[in-house]
C-alpha cells in the first residue's frame, strides 16, 4: 500500500531506542514522560502497552500516574496499523511502547521496519530478562535491531542494600525458578506469587527479603563477602538456623 507523502522524509532519521531495567525502577514512569515531552514539542504519537499490571489498557506508573494505551494482543500488527492511521490522514511521529518485553518477536520486526521506512520514532521500554534471568525473546529481538540501548537511571535495591539487577519471582516469600515465562504480578501486594527484585549474588542464591527477615529480624542487615551475620557468645546454635534459612532448598513456613 502507498503511503506517498505521508513519511516525513525532510525530518531528523529515526531511531528505535529500547530502555530497560529491572523491575520497580521507574520504566513506566519514563514512558509516560517520554511521551509528554514528545507532545510538548508539537508531536503527535501513541502509546501501547501489553499485560500491563493494573490489568487494564493503559500505562500505569507505581508513583500513581495513568495514561490510556492501546492493548498490543498477539495478533496486533503495527506495520497494518501504522499504514491504515497514515493513509487516513493522521498524523503519527513516534511511538510509545511500553512492557514491550512481552510483544512477539515479530511485532519487534515491524517497529523497526517502521523507524526505517516511515521515518518514525519508536521508544520502547521493557525488562531484560525474566525471573530466571533468561531473555525474553522481544528483549532479544529489541537487543539485536535497536538503534540505542538506555539503562533505566534509577536504581531500585536489594533488601541487601546492593543494587538491584534481577527479577526474582517468588511464591509465599519463596523464590522459585520454574513456571510459565508470563505471569503478571507486582513487586508490592498480598498475592502469593509476587515479584522481588534482588542483586545477582540474592537470585543466584535464591536469598528474598522474607528469607532473610525470616532469620535476622524485621531489618536485616546487608553482608558483604563471605561474612556471615555476627553472633554473640553462646549464640553458635543460631548459626545453623542462619543456613538453613538462606539455603535456596529450604522452604519458608508459617513460623517463619
Amino acid at each position: 500500500m502507498a503511503v506517498s507523502g505521508c513519511v516525513r522524509l525532510n525530518q531528523a532519521v529515526s531511531e528505535l531506542t529500547y530502555f530497560h531495567g529491572p523491575m520497580a525502577c521507574g520504566k513506566s514512569t519514563l514512558a509516560l514522560q517520554v511521551d509528554y515531552t514528545q507532545t510538548q514539542a508539537g508531536r503527535s504519537g501513541r502509546v501501547f502497552t501489553c499485560l500491563d499490571r493494573s490489568g487494564e489498557a493503559q500505562v500505569a506508573s507505581r508513583i500513581g500516574l495513568v495514561r490510556p494505551a492501546i492493548e498490543v494482543s498477539t495478533s496486533f500488527d503495527f506495520w497494518r496499523y501504522t499504514l491504515d492511521q497514515l493513509v487516513t490522514g493522521h498524523r503519527v511521529d513516534y511511538f510509545v511502547c511500553d512492557e514491550a518485553q512481552f510483544y512477539s518477536e515479530g511485532q519487534i520486526d515491524q517497529l523497526a521496519r517502521i523507524v526505517d521506512e516511515l521515518n518514525i520514532d519508536v521508544f520502547c521500554f521493557g525488562l531484560l530478562t525474566d525471573f530466571r534471568s533468561k531473555l525474553f525473546e522481544a528483549s532479544a529481538r529489541l537487543v539485536e535491531l535497536c538503534d540505542r540501548m538506555e539503562l533505566v537511571q534509577v536504581q531500585p535495591l536489594c533488601w541487601c542494600g546492593r543494587v538491584a539487577t534481577h527479577n526474582a519471582r517468588t511464591v509465599h516469600g519463596n523464590m522459585v525458578t520454574e513456571g510459565n515465562q508470563v505471569e503478571v504480578g507486582d513487586v508490592e501486594g498480598s498475592d502469593a506469587v509476587r515479584y522481588e527484585v534482588l542483586c545477582r549474588r540474592h537470585h543466584q542464591t535464591h536469598v528474598t527479603a522474607a528469607r532473610a527477615q525470616a532469620v535476622l529480624g524485621a531489618d536485616p542487615l546487608p553482608f558483604d563477602g563471605d561474612e556471615q551475620p555476627s553472633l554473640g557468645a553462646g549464640e553458635g546454635h543460631r548459626r545453623s538456623s542462619v543456613e538453613d534459612a538462606l539455603d535456596p532448598d529450604a522452604e519458608l513456613t508459617e513460623d517463619d
